[in-house]
């Protein structure tokens, strides 16, 4: 994925960030590796994805990096998306010989690509030109393969659809990403029974700065309460994974699951510089239920 083409020429500075006629050696600091929870990834739906940072014996890290995800097709060698973001331990705090190790759930975006894909990492920062050097296949410019995934289409996957108590789909690009607004009551229909042991990720928050105290969300299946939580609005997305069993899911083939908020809101009643009349509960970022 070696400076990869896209579009964008922001893009094309952030995919090539240092990007020089060639980057001088320098030993290792860092081995990194990246474990899947599975290999062929439908869109639309998440993997867990575990990062592990060993720290070489002789590398002192002063600065606090970021790591560079991203996400290639092997046909064109044409960057999709990435996933940058923070480690949970900053790079500054990093001691020789030190083992760095996390997980983080990562939604494939419905971006309009079927087939291989290659991942690849670095740590950069805004301050300085160059990559990190790691112990790792450069694909050019410090940019390290670590692993290689199938996306499949959306149909591969447990099809659900956005029904009743939901408003439309906002902020939604290209590559799929996009999030809906509950009421208070809202249903997920799950087209195809899957009579199996599923997981049902459900990733919400509540960004507005017009609701102050927590909203208790429930999660049923029929009769059945599946979780409850609590969202607190301008705070972290919460993202949950509820276990559903086989036998929950009965012997239909549309199958519902509800969402319920106990607190809701209408931005206009409640400031009279918000020009939204809607009933909101919380925003929903991704849903997909995933067999086991």
């Amino acid at each position: 994925m070696r400076c990869l083409t896209v579009t964008s020429t922001l893009l094309v500075a952030a995919v090539c960030a240092g990007c020089q006629a060639s980057d001088p050696d320098a030993s290792p600091m860092v081995t990194p590796t990246l474990t899947l929870s599975r290999q062929s990834v439908p869109l639309g739906t998440p993997i867990e994805m575990t990062y592990k940072f060993v720290v070489a014996k002789d590398a002192k890290f002063t600065s606090n990096y970021h790591v560079m995800v991203h996400f290639g097709d092997q046909q064109d060698e044409q960057l999709m998306y990435t996933d940058d973001h923070d480690p949970p331990i900053p790079t500054s705090t990093w001691k020789p010989g030190q083992t760095i190790e996390y997980t983080r759930t990562f939604f494939a975006p419905t971006y309009p690509y079927i087939g291989n894909a290659t991942v690849e990492i670095g740590l950069y920062t805004a301050g300085e030109k160059l990559r990190v050097p790691m112990a790792a296949t450069d694909t050019g410019h410090r940019s390290y393969k670590v692993a290689t995934l199938q996306l499949q289409p959306q149909t591969e996957g447990v099809q659900t659809i956005y029904k009743d108590g939901f408003h439309a789909v906002e902020g939604a690009t290209a590559n799929g990403v996009g999030w809906h607004w509950t009421k208070k009551d809202a249903t997920l229909v799950v087209t195809r029974n899957p009579k199996q042991d599923c997981v049902f990720y459900l990733d919400v928050d509540n960004p507005s700065e017009l609701v102050t105290a927590p909203q208790t969300v429930s999660v049923s299946l029929g009769s059945s309460v599946l979780d409850q939580f609590s969202v607190n609005p301008t705070k972290a997305a919460v993202l949950r994974r509820i276990p559903i069993a086989a036998s929950a899911w009965g012997a239909g083939d549309n199958i519902e699951l509800k969402i319920a908020v106990d607190k809701t809101f209408v931005p206009s009643a409640v400031s009279q510089s918000a020009g939204d009349s809607r009933e909101l509960g919380i925003r929903v970022l991704h849903a997909a239920v995933v067999p086991k």
